[in-house]
């Protein structure tokens, strides 16, 4: 170039020869540094792989709960630790006795099981007389316990054997068979409880007559795990005292409206709980709750307990607190 030349040979031009000696280094500077680059990158795709994988960025080692926790699984969350209170949903409260029994069952020698509840939220007892209120009775019982067998038997665990009471019509036999699939007995068939080994797991459901309790206490007797699901036409003589009630729901009623509830989660004590405030009254030991000689609660003390929640509430209401 022959401004450059002129400088090379001491002759110094003028300003804008410096201005286009100056222009052309920084040109020929990033010519350069793209020439590099290119030949960087060039180099770089013929490096082992390997050396690529040490070279690429580490993975991020920050703390992300496990996938069992995270809101997607709320649904097993449920099943594994259920509401200690009033279950708000028909769900809930299935899955609440479920675990129930769960718990009542690994005991070393459970003998004879008891799960009562309303099955129709909209009702505090186990119907109302009415043959649509029966044939929904049914239908819940029946789901529930296509539930509780298809629980306790998957994925490794003991057979179940379902069977229905002896008053029962052929229509709700087909149905529990069509829920539950398989193993499943009506009481009027003569010896098929003989046929059940110990290590199995028997529910009754919605026994009605002596004949289905008899059969249910040769069962557990017998050594097998039995569960009775919402027994029917019960006497002080129908189930044994050595019985457990592993899971009970009962509304408590004051002034033709629900007060609050009495309820067994097994292993927690019975509980007296507010139908407004979720709130717990009282608790009791079978000892303290229990009619003597039988797994039957006596209502009386709840029943008050839940009384005298609604009437300080309206006490209160009244004076403005």
């Amino acid at each position: 170039m022959p401004i450059l030349a002129n400088f090379v040979g001491g002759n110094w031009g003028t300003k804008g020869d410096y201005n286009q000696i100056t222009t052309y280094y920084n040109e020929s500077l990033f010519s350069s540094r793209i020439t590099t680059m290119r030949t960087t990158t060039t180099r770089l795709t013929f490096l082992p792989t390997a050396l690529l994988l040490l070279l690429s960025p580490l993975p991020s080692t920050s703390f992300s709960p496990p996938a069992s926790i995270t809101p997607r699984h709320a649904h097993t969350q449920l099943h594994l630790f259920p509401p200690k209170g009033i279950p708000p949903t028909p769900t809930a409260r299935d899955q609440q006795a479920i675990s129930s029994l769960k718990s009542a069952l690994s005991l070393p020698r459970p003998t004879l099981l008891e799960c009562e509840f309303p099955p129709l939220s909209s009702l505090n007892k186990l119907g109302d007389g009415s043959l649509r209120s029966s044939l929904q009775v049914e239908d819940a019982n029946v789901a529930f316990v296509a539930k509780l067998a298809k629980e306790l038997a998957s994925p490794f665990g003991p057979m179940v054997v379902v069977y229905v009471s002896s008053s029962a019509s052929n229509s709700l036999v087909a149905k529990v068979r069509a829920k539950v699939k398989k193993n499943v007995y009506s009481l009027k068939e003569e010896g098929m409880q003989g046929n059940v080994k110990n290590d199995r797991v028997c529910i009754l459901m919605t026994p009605s007559s002596p004949k289905d309790y008899r059969i249910a206490r040769e069962l557990a007797e017998s050594g097998c795990k039995t569960v009775i699901v919402n027994g029917l036409f019960k006497d002080p003589k129908s189930i044994p005292p050595y019985a457990k009630m592993a899971y009970y729901l009962k509304p408590l009623t004051y002034n033709s409206q629900i007060a609050g509830y009495l309820i067994r989660t097994y292993p927690q004590p019975w509980k007296v709980v507010d139908v407004v405030t979720n709130k717990v009254l009282g608790t009791f030991s079978d000892a303290e709750i229990l009619v003597e000689k039988t797994n039957t609660p006596d209502l009386r003390e709840s029943v008050r307990l839940a009384q005298k929640s609604v009437d300080e509430r309206a006490i209160r209401a009244r004076s403005g607190r």
